[in-house]
């Protein structure tokens, strides 16, 4: 098999199997495979497309050439939340604590910014000292201690993927809804989930603008996370305006700390007695 074979076979849109998918993206990982013809690579999908099994099978290449975490010590569900972001979207810094607090462990790989809007890595790093770059090892102490971890993409999770989006944002291949997707998914499957709830975007806020794009980026999320056993969730949400009071890394930080105050008072008041309950019964 040769790489040129595969990128041939695509520029003239006929469907890969999944081991040329796989042949490809770990050669690519390895070194074998160079630049320019990963970049011929993601021409070809950008203009033709993949189908549902091609984009599974790119996902699980992607997030094969590294680590797959095992979280099956950690007593309960494992859940992620992903948002594609948008301006004042801090979503995640409210929720995740929260689902935390009433037993669900959330270990979150999170992104930086896209476009115009500030990720979750970019607001949390405006808190002095605050550390995204924990190793693995780390990681799952931090979620085993407190019910959440927060951390950037480290080199053992989907290293193709990290080299993949660099060479996609300079050869003006990011929107490819299949390499977006696959993207997303195979740092959001290697991370031990059970199941994924996503928040996809749509508006002037957003780096979606119409509702169709949304819900074809969910579909096909979807589609990857149902294709390999994960329980997946999407909802396609408004970002006509911004989220919240405030817009800017720091200003989002101060105003989530007022959210989860009220939040966990919420946990408190109503939502752990009907926990405990539960429990008992």
């Amino acid at each position: 098999m040769r790489a040129v074979d595969v990128i041939q076979k695509k520029r003239d849109g006929a469907e890969l199997s999944k081991d040329e998918i796989d042949f490809f993206i770990r050669g690519y990982a390895k070194g074998d495979v160079p630049d320019y013809q990963a970049s011929a690579f993601t021409m070809a999908v950008f203009f033709k497309g993949m189908t549902p099994a091609e984009t599974v099978a790119l996902t699980e290449a992607m997030m094969h050439t590294g680590e797959v975490l095992d979280l099956g010590e950690l007593p309960g569900p494992k859940v992620d939340k992903h948002s594609t972001g948008g301006v004042g979207d801090k979503t995640s810094l409210v929720l995740a604590p929260l689902a935390a607090a009433c037993g669900v462990y959330v270990p979150m790989i999170s992104g930086r910014g896209l476009g115009h809007t500030g990720g979750t890595l970019d607001k949390l790093e405006s808190i002095p000292g605050f550390d995204v770059r924990l190793s693995l090892a780390s990681f799952k102490g931090v979620l085993r201690e407190c019910g959440l971890g927060l951390i950037g993409q480290t080199p053992e999770i989907a290293p193709a993927d990290r080299k993949l989006y660099a060479l996609r944002d300079v050869t003006a291949t990011v929107e490819s809804l299949p390499l977006i997707s696959a993207s997303i998914m195979s740092k959001k499957m290697a991370e031990g989930i059970d199941a994924l709830v996503l928040d996809v975007k749509c508006g002037d806020g957003a780096f979606l603008r119409s509702r169709e794009e949304a819900r074809a980026l969910a579909e096909t999320m979807l589609g990857i996370g149902r294709g390999m056993g994960k329980r997946v969730a999407a909802l396609i949400t408004d970002m006509d305006q911004p989220l919240g009071r405030t817009a800017g890394n720091a200003l989002e930080v101060a105003e989530v700390l007022v959210l989860d105050l009220l939040a966990f008072r919420f946990v408190d008041l109503f939502a752990q007695p009907a926990l405990d309950a539960g429990r008992r019964s």
